[in-house]
C-alpha cells in the first residue's frame, strides 16, 4: 500500500498534465479507489492512544485525481438516466447491506454488512459502519467515517470534507444517534453513544457547553455518551445584543447504555426544550 501511496502522490505533483486520456493514471487512481471501496483502506480513523483524528491524506487525493481522470458518462438504471465522471455501487447482495430504492452510494463509498439505506445518498469516500442505519433523505458527505450501530435520522445532512486533502472529516462513533434535521459538517466529531436532538447544528466553530456547569467542552466535538440539544447564548455586539447557537450537553449516559427516544423525550421535558 505503501508504493501505492507514493505512485499518487506523484501522480499529484503533476496533475495540471493530467487527463481522461491518462490511462495508466487511472489505472493507478483507480487501485486506491477499489481499496476505499472495499474498506480495505480509510480515508480516517481515530488514534486510539491519543485521540486524535488521522488523516490518509494519499487516499483524498486519489479521490481528487479521479475526478481528473474520469471522463463524464451516461448510466441508465431501470428508468433513470444519470450523467456522471463516477458509477455507483454494485454487489450489495453479497455484501450483507439492505439498499431500499431511492437510496444510491458512490463507488469508493464503502457500506459495512448490515447497513441499511433507505432512501438516501452516500458519497465516495465515506464509510458506513456495520449495522447502521441511513433513514430517509440522509446524506453522508465525501469521506464522512460513521461508526457501527449508527441511526442517521431522517433528513440528516452529515458534510463532507475532501479539500483540503490533509483536512479531517467529519466523524461520528459507534453506536451514536443523530436525530433529524441534524446538520454535523466541516470536521465535527460525534463521540461513541452520543444522542444528538432534532435539528442540532455542529461544526468546529460551535461551542459545545455542559448544561450542568457551564463549562465549555470545546467546539465542535460531542463527548461519548453524552445527550446534545440545540441551543443558543447571548452575545453583545457594537450592532446589538444577538443570540449564536451553541450545542448544549443535557446528560451523561454510561458507556455502553442505550438511550430509546422515550427516555431522550423525557430528558428534553426535563430541561424544558421539549413538548
Amino acid at each position: 500500500m505503501a508504493d501505492l501511496a507514493s505512485q499518487i502522490e506523484e501522480l499529484w505533483s503533476r496533475v495540471g498534465e493530467l487527463g481522461p486520456a491518462d490511462a495508466d493514471a487511472l489505472g493507478v487512481v483507480t487501485q486506491a479507489i477499489d481499496l476505499l471501496d472495499r474498506g480495505e483502506a480509510r480515508v480516517a480513523e481515530v488514534d486510539a492512544a491519543t485521540d486524535e483524528v488521522v488523516v490518509h491524506s494519499w487516499l483524498k487525493t486519489a479521490i481528487l485525481l479521479l475526478f481528473r481522470l474520469r471522463a463524464m458518462e451516461t448510466a441508465e438504471l431501470g428508468p433513470f438516466e444519470y450523467h456522471d465522471k463516477l458509477p455507483l455501487k454494485t454487489g450489495y447482495k453479497s455484501a450483507g447491506v439492505r439498499v431500499v430504492p431511492g437510496a444510491s452510494a458512490r463507488w469508493g463509498s464503502f457500506l459495512d454488512r448490515g447497513v441499511i439505506l433507505m432512501p438516501s445518498y452516500v458519497n465516495i469516500g465515506a464509510r458506513v459502519g456495520a449495522d447502521t442505519m441511513v433513514d430517509t433523505w440522509a446524506t453522508v458527505g465525501s469521506c464522512a467515517q460513521i461508526g457501527a450501530r449508527v441511526h442517521l435520522a431522517g433528513g440528516v445532512g452529515i458534510g463532507g470534507v475532501l479539500e483540503p486533502p490533509n483536512a479531517a472529516p467529519v466523524m461520528v462513533g459507534d453506536d451514536a444517534n443523530i436525530g433529524s434535521r441534524c446538520m454535523v459538517t466541516q470536521g465535527a466529531r460525534v463521540g461513541d453513544g452520543a444522542v444528538l436532538a432534532e435539528g442540532v447544528i455542529l461544526n468546529p466553530t460551535i461551542p459545545v457547553i455542559d448544561a450542568a456547569t457551564g463549562d465549555e467542552l470545546g467546539r465542535g466535538v460531542v463527548p461519548p455518551w453524552s445527550v446534545a440539544v440545540g441551543a443558543s447564548r447571548r452575545r453583545e455586539f457594537p450592532g446589538g445584543e444577538f443570540f449564536l447557537p451553541c450545542v448544549l450537553v443535557i446528560k451523561r449516559l454510561e458507556p455502553g447504555e442505550r438511550h430509546d427516544k422515550a427516555q431522550l423525550e423525557a430528558a428534553l421535558r426535563e430541561h424544558q426544550v421539549g413538548p
